[in-house]
């Protein structure tokens, strides 16, 4: 499977995989014209690691705005996580925000809450 490297834009986050690390990392904010559309490749990237590389993963999200179809994207890749954690496969999130902004830390608790795999939320000073 071919890793994505797609490029931020004012309104979709930064998207980037690393198979060989079993690392995808997303940044920025979110809050494209079709969701569907730009998450769909990272779907099925990762749904085709976990199927094939019996390596860990780890998600690495710096989200700081997500719109609703946006979030509806988020919690069907948290499923393909889940879903991999009860079938024994090593998955791991961890989701970075600015210390000064709780409305991302509490959005991604809300995500936590419904996560058993490890799912943690990390608070960055940032200049």
């Amino acid at each position: 499977m071919q890793d994505l490297n797609i490029i931020a834009t004012t309104s979709s986050p930064a998207i980037a995989t690393d198979w060989n690390e079993g690392r995808v990392i997303l940044a920025g904010d979110s809050y494209p014209e079709n969701a569907f559309e730009l998450f769909q490749p990272l779907l099925d990237w990762v749904s085709a690691y976990l199927a094939q590389a019996g390596q860990p993963l780890r998600l690495e999200l710096s989200l700081l705005y997500l719109n609703t179809s946006s979030i509806r994207i988020m919690m069907d890749l948290f499923d393909q996580l889940e879903v991999a954690h009860q079938a024994g496969k090593s998955v791991r999130l961890q989701w970075f925000y600015d210390a000064r902004n709780e409305r991302v830390a509490d959005l991604a608790e809300e995500f936590r809450e419904d996560c058993t795999f490890p799912f943690d939320i990390i608070a960055e000073e940032r200049a």
